[in-house]
């Protein structure tokens, strides 16, 4: 076993950091500290399924570290459905925040993919990706949920 909870996917490898039984990083391109068990095994096949185009709501346990407003902030990515986008100032105008500071928390999580991020979209175009492939692993992931038609 690698360690890795994705070794092929569109974006790449993918590993994971968990503590007191939910995900708290995730990894691009190495394992994390989570290397077996139920909760590496759970999420390992929510991936594969994801990947798979067979999933389209994580259900493993999260616990990314942040703030008050980033808490809020991963909550408002994770009810953006599968497949659907939102403006980095929708999500500004719905958390009471500057689109910059949308930004910034995306450019922040912990746990991409898995608090999915890349469902959200500058104005004008897709934004950045801070993930590994930059905006390149993000239309990845748009197309995998049939959302690149909206800008691509």
């Amino acid at each position: 076993m690698s360690g890795l909870i994705c070794e092929t996917s569109p974006v790449g490898a993918l590993g994971v950091d968990a503590a007191d039984g939910a995900i708290t990083a995730l990894y691009w391109g190495r394992a994390g500290t989570l290397r077996k068990g139920p909760l590496f095994d759970q999420a390992r096949a929510e991936m594969a399924a994801y990947f798979a185009g067979k999933l389209t709501e994580f259900t493993v346990p999260l616990a990314p570290r942040g703030t008050q407003f980033q808490h809020a902030f991963y909550a408002a990515l994770c009810a953006i459905p599968y497949g659907e986008t939102r403006t980095y100032g929708d999500l500004a105008k719905s958390l009471s925040v500057s689109a910059q500071a949308i930004g910034q928390a995306c450019g922040a999580n912990p746990i991409a993919i898995l608090i999915p991020c890349h469902r959200v979209l500058g104005a004008q175009g897709l934004g950045g990706y801070s993930g590994e492939g930059g905006v390149d692993a993000k239309v990845a992931l748009l197309r995998l949920e049939r959302a690149a038609g909206l800008l691509i």
